[in-house]
């Protein structure tokens, strides 16, 4: 920051909303219902009405508003679709046709060199998170749903061997009416955006008319790092779609029961379910219209979150075929492949913030980050050389507001004197003081607007440090080998108190300053170093360089200033 009551004025900022946001989650955590009944959106389309919802464990979870007794187009006793294993490069997962079931990302443990596997998606009902898809028939006509209908084309395991570049999992479902359809799964090596297609073939006799679903269901999930400043305790865990009308929207679980269904419109976007560093997502044809919806669902073990896409109402005439295309997202949130997948707003699910101005700035500073680390292939580094980067572009701003800082300090001997002079009479040492800044051409607050003009940058640069699952178990040097874990020896955390002590050190009280007040300014640093001793290092890393490049171009500055003042002065004495 420029001088150390801004850094530590937006610093206290944004712990006061960590914390929060800290609050927040845990009240809502603690407050949320056990069991929440359905409350599926209203359609004005076929599409609404009689989608099936979810499946916690073997138990149906309809949506008790719209969605009828039995699964439409199917016998109640009809069997649960068999699933199979896929494993490739970086996925294990399972597929039941209709639904992904569980994926487990290959490339990135739960923690630091442990044996175990973030799991992303999962049937377990304690950690439920489900990606499915189906189609429901108009006026009872059969079509299969993501329950039930579905089965392997194919024995499986599927498991994709070396040198293999895409792996293909199919399935069908044969209706008694002569309609099949062929749904493949086509996983790519290193990528974690699934292809999902569908063709319907009807060689039945009579038209066949349905509308496919896609849709994602999951109950709240436990963070694996807590604590009131780890980012993963306040980062979003909720629903997120994109829209053509409404673009980029997201709705926190806790929010859920409180607002009304979504069912909105849209040509094409995506509907997603985020939490920290990781997230999954359905992305239709981008030409398609659909009907984004929200639900609350009930299950045994708490409640249970429900956002879908419905497609349009399709007609497939005897002897005609029907092909439809989607793609499933299911890891983590790699800036790269997103962009990849060049879909309007996808890029938001890397939730860098609510406000796009600020998500924009972050995105740009991910950017020159990750060109730094193609350059010195550390995270670390990169870090270091972004923030070199940001304080060499700011300098302007950094420059007028220590030129201030240093113009207030030269004034301070005779702002003592006039406090010495009038003592307790603050109106006459208030008019006095005016008159002197008048006179000597000085603005007091001429430092505070740069200030505040560079607190959005440094925001969209904490909070892009945070989301970024790119810095995840990434070391830097020596002890810090996590810049998203805290720093095990405290080392980073006490150089920046020694950094801001030492600038604060130089930088001259305001006039008219409370005795009190002083003395509070006096330990803030060690405040505010207490705080940062368990925030991630790359964080802290972050405010070290910034903090140490301040304190830098400060020292030049004061003894540029000094020897200005110095030369006035003596041409003013000659």
């Amino acid at each position: 920051m420029p001088n150390i009551r801004s850094f530590l004025f937006i610093a206290w900022i944004m712990t006061a909303a960590m914390l929060f946001m800290t609050w927040n989650t845990d009240k809502a955590a603690k407050n949320a219902p056990t069991a929440t009944p359905a409350a599926a959106a209203a359609s004005t389309t076929p599409a609404g009405a009689g989608v099936p919802t979810t499946s916690a464990g073997t138990a149906a979870i309809p949506a008790a508003a719209t969605t009828p007794a039995a699964t439409p187009g199917m016998s109640a006793a009809a069997p649960t679709a068999a699933e199979v294993q896929v494993t490739t490069d970086v996925i294990n997962a399972r597929l039941s046709g209709g639904a992904l079931t569980s994926a487990e990302l290959r490339k990135y443990p739960k923690t630091l060199n442990g044996k175990d596997n973030v799991v992303l998606m999962s049937s377990q009902p304690e950690n439920f998170f489900e990606a499915q898809s189906g189609w429901v028939g108009a006026n009872g006509v059969a079509a299969p749903t993501h329950e039930v209908g579905f089965v392997p084309a194919s024995a499986g395991p599927f498991v994709m061997a070396d040198g293999q570049n895409e792996l293909k999992v199919p399935f069908v479902w044969t209706g008694d009416n002569g309609v099949t359809i062929t749904r493949t799964y086509t996983f790519t090596r290193g990528q974690y955006a699934v292809k999902v297609d569908d063709v319907v073939a009807n060689n039945s006799t009579a038209p066949w008319t349905a509308f496919d679903y896609r849709q994602l269901a999951r109950a709240p999930v436990a963070n694996v790092q807590k604590g009131p400043m780890h980012p993963e305790s306040y980062s979003f865990q909720g629903a997120a779609w994109y829209s053509d009308a409404e673009a980029y929207e997201k709705r926190a679980f806790d929010k859920f029961a409180k607002e009304d269904p979504l069912n909105q419109d849209s040509t094409g976007g995506w509907i997603g379910m985020l939490q920290h560093h990781f997230f999954g997502a359905w992305i239709p044809d981008q030409a398609e219209k659909v009907k984004i919806q929200t639900a609350t669902l009930q299950s045994p073990t708490g409640p249970q979150y429900l956002l879908r896409e419905v497609g349009p109402t399709r007609t497939v005439a005897p002897g005609q075929t029907l092909n439809t295309s989607a793609r499933l997202w299911a890891g983590p949130k790699l800036v790269d492949q997103i962009q990849a997948q060049n879909v309007r707003g996808l890029d938001r699910a890397v939730d860098y913030s609510s406000f796009s101005i600020l998500a924009a700035i972050a995105n740009g500073l991910f950017w020159v980050l990750e060109k730094i680390h193609d350059l010195v292939k550390n995270w670390g580094w990169a870090i270091v050389g972004l923030t070199i980067v940001i304080r060499a572009f700011l300098y302007p701003l950094t420059a007028a507001q220590y030129k201030s800082a240093a113009k207030m300090r030269q004034f301070s001997p005779r702002i003592k004197q006039l406090q010495e002079r009038y003592g307790d009479d603050k109106q006459k040492l208030q008019m006095a003081t005016m008159e002197l800044y008048k006179k000597e051409k000085f603005n007091p607050m001429a430092g505070c607007l740069p200030a505040f003009l560079q607190i959005p940058i440094f925001m969209a640069m904490y909070w892009m440090l945070a989301e970024s699952v790119e810095l995840r178990h990434a070391p830097w040097i020596g002890w810090i080998q996590d810049l998203t874990a805290r720093d095990p020896y405290f080392i980073l955390p006490v150089l920046n108190v020694a950094i801001m002590f030492f600038t604060q050190h130089l930088t001259p009280m305001a006039p008219g300053m409370d005795p009190m007040q002083q003395k509070i300014m006096k330990f803030m640093p060690l405040a505010f170093g207490l705080l940062m001793l368990f925030m991630p290092a790359g964080l802290v890393l972050y405010w070290v360089t910034s903090g140490l490049i301040g304190l830098a171009i400060m020292l030049y500055i004061n003894k540029r200033e000094d020897r200005l003042h110095a030369a006035s002065s003596a041409v003013t004495n000659a």
